[in-house]
């Protein structure tokens, strides 16, 4: 048997030398990559009465796969979403094999072949302003994780910065003074700077008091770095303990990403062009921040509907379409 028709081999290239070296993903790019295959592989290795060290290329085959992304979406109750992610994992891996190994040109057509799942387009969830503040009232500022606790969420909601870039915030990214400010390293590891209101550089202020440069902002209780899931699990602790005062969060998913998106919606309603909105969240394209363009255009469609067009006429038909045309471009 020769090591071309192992899967295992080729499963280690893809990781390292393709994932890492060829293309430099970011670490949580990576992650969800290994993810996928740590599902994979136990579910054909079961399937296919092999042990998984021993596994040929051949054992993957199409049927598997599929009924390994049924298995996702029916037992382990994932979302087309996720199902379309992990496929594409599998697909990448395939064509990985396939341009390296042109015998296993026919499989990999085959495995690529897989369709994706068509998907409905959701709206993004974000907050309400009195449910921010809401949330942000939840934490006990009279202790000092309670103190920790509302600087974070306070710092998430000015800045948008995701759970991970929050996590891996270190003191030395922080300019706190007349012009406060953050550098904050994004996906691709790319950095950009958001101002910081006064009030959000005050408690970081009080949180990093007499701390080292490369130490980390947002610790836990053994003083070591909170994680992406410790801040998520904070957040929807504290959105939880808020449903209780503002009940319509309680129909709402909410997670450090929530609060990016409330950002975003926040600033469009403030005023600020989405251009500025692009910039702030980092966004590589100009399309995924158009997004919150289009809520905005959703508020302003429920504020026609609220309208009494029939108190807009004129008794002048002809001046009564300007008029609607100028009532309309003024929203």
């Amino acid at each position: 048997m020769k090591d071309e028709t192992l899967l295992g081999p080729w499963v280690r290239r893809f990781l390292l030398e393709h994932l890492v070296a060829e293309r430099n993903l970011s670490r949580n790019t990576q992650a969800s990559y290994r993810d996928t295959l740590m599902l994979l592989l136990p579910f054909v290795s079961k399937h296919g009465g092999r042990a998984i060290d021993r596994m040929l290329i051949e054992d993957l085959t199409p049927s598997i796969v599929r009924k390994f992304l049924d298995h996702l979406e029916q037992d382990r109750q994932c979302s087309s979403v996720t199902r379309n992610q992990r496929l594409a994992t599998i697909r990448s891996l395939a064509g990985f094999i396939g341009t390296r190994s042109p015998v296993h040109l026919a499989w990999c057509a085959e495995i690529r072949a897989t369709p994706f799942k068509k998907t409905a387009k959701t709206g993004i969830g974000y907050l309400e302003k009195p449910e921010m503040d809401a949330l942000l009232a939840q934490p006990d500022r009279r202790t000092p994780r309670g103190d920790r606790d509302h600087a974070l969420l306070l710092f998430l909601y000015n800045s948008g910065a995701r759970a991970d870039e929050a996590a891996t915030l270190i003191v030395d990214n922080l300019q706190l003074g007349a012009q406060s400010s953050v550098r904050l390293r994004g996906k691709g590891n790319k950095f950009r700077s958001c101002p910081l209101w006064p009030i959000t550089a005050t408690s970081l202020s009080k949180l990093v008091a007499d701390r080292s440069k490369g130490d980390a902002v947002f610790l836990n209780r053994v003083n070591q770095p909170l994680t992406r899931f410790g801040i998520h699990r904070l957040v929807t602790q504290y959105a939880e303990l808020a449903s209780k005062t503002v009940p319509s969060m309680a129909k709402k998913r909410v997670s450090p990403h929530t609060i990016r998106h409330t950002t975003a919606v926040h600033l469009l309603r403030a005023g600020v062009d989405i251009n500025t909105i692009r910039a702030w969240l980092g966004h590589v394209s100009l399309d995924t921040t158009h997004v919150y363009a289009e809520v905005d255009m959703e508020m302003k469609a429920k504020a026609l509907a609220s309208v009494d067009i029939a108190g807009l006429r004129t008794t002048n038909r002809q001046r009564s379409l300007p008029s609607l045309v100028a009532f309309l471009k003024a929203l």
